[in-house]
């Protein structure tokens, strides 16, 4: 299980640091673009990217964190037994089941992106649109290997009380 701590924390890691790129690159764009009257649809198109990097990245870190949304109105008021039930139920049967939905769905998304070629539209566009899609299963495994530690960890705390 610390494995998977492990893991995700320098998932995170490489997170922030396409974040931090991600910042020069806004900057260098906006520069260009504002002072010199010059854009980039490269430029543009991989900001994008390092936006979608960075969210599907930062998922099961978010959920390690327990900074994902959750409504408390009632959660809060329940006792501490209570709330690891229901964090067991939502492991199972919100988070994990969709995950693996995700998964199943976009593994045949990216196998046709790879064998198509795919590459932007736009001309001076980005190629290899695929590695991209590519994260989409790659961050809900994460997100399936995180829920599951979280979930041994809810279950044994639910069974000391």
């Amino acid at each position: 299980m610390k494995f998977i701590d492990t893991l995700t924390k320098y998932t995170s890691y490489i997170t922030a640091l396409i974040m931090a790129l991600l910042v020069v690159l806004v900057v260098y764009d906006a520069t260009l673009r504002y002072l010199f009257s010059q854009g980039s649809t490269a430029l543009q198109e991989l900001q994008w990217h390092f936006f979608d990097v960075v969210i599907l990245l930062s998922i099961a870190y978010t959920l390690k964190h327990n900074a994902h949304v959750r409504v408390d109105i009632f959660y809060d008021n329940f006792s501490e037994k209570t709330q690891h039930l229901v964090n067991i139920f939502a492991y199972i049967f919100f988070i994990l089941l969709f995950a693996f939905l995700i998964i199943y769905i976009s593994l045949d998304f990216v196998v046709m992106s790879f064998a198509q070629h795919e590459s932007s539209s736009d001309p001076g566009g980005l190629p290899y649109r695929w590695i991209v899609k590519s994260l989409i299963p790659l961050s809900f495994g994460l997100l399936v290997l995180q829920a599951f530690k979280e979930l041994v960890s809810h279950v044994q705390k639910w069974r000391a009380l």
